[in-house]
């Protein structure tokens, strides 16, 4: 699962705000910082403000400021509005072409993986990612060090899955009746 650019924007937009306090930032100020397009941030800007996510001040010394508390402000939620397309297969969109959609699993499984995804962004808010304004200096030497992703180790035990579920809860009846 990846989330677009335009998520991956508008968390930092966010974030940004936040270290900001209630000093208003400007996009300029803001594309600059990330060193990203001022055109592209615009159109954040204006997603997270017509969500109630940020408030825009209009004018000469005009800018956007949090529109609630960084404790208010879900990431899960942020995500799902901003997130343009959670079809992580062909046969999540209509018109698929996939001749096994009818009667395949593999949905369940990618939807079952989907809401653990968002369910973990479900669990913090923007006051979980917090940082300073110093935070935002750019470093001295060129960042080598890779964040992710960090995939946990295969458990060694998997899950039970449903038919296997069925098929044992089957056996056991099988075996009490006779």
């Amino acid at each position: 699962m990846r989330l677009t650019t335009f998520s991956d924007y508008a968390l930092r937009v966010l974030m940004y705000a936040a270290a900001a306090g209630e000093r208003l930032v400007t996009v300029e100020e803001t594309a600059k910082t990330y060193g990203i397009s001022r055109a592209h941030l615009m159109k954040v800007v204006n997603v997270l403000t017509r969500a109630g996510y940020i408030k825009g001040v209009r004018g000469r010394s005009g800018g956007f400021t949090l529109a609630k508390a960084p404790e208010a402000i879900n990431l899960g939620e942020v995500v799902r509005a901003t997130e343009s397309d959670f079809g992580l297969v062909e046969c999540f969109a209509p018109g698929s072409r996939c001749i096994i959609t009818n009667c395949c699993r593999l949905p369940q499984v990618l939807n079952e993986a989907l809401n653990a995804f968002i369910g973990t962004l479900d669990r913090y808010s923007l006051a979980d990612l917090l940082l300073s304004r110093h935070d935002f200096t750019p470093p001295r030497r060129p960042i080598t060090q890779v964040r992710g992703p960090h995939l946990s180790p295969k458990r060694p035990r998997a899950r039970t899955s449903p038919s296997e579920r069925g098929r044992r809860a089957s056996n056991e009846k099988a075996r009490q009746s006779s």
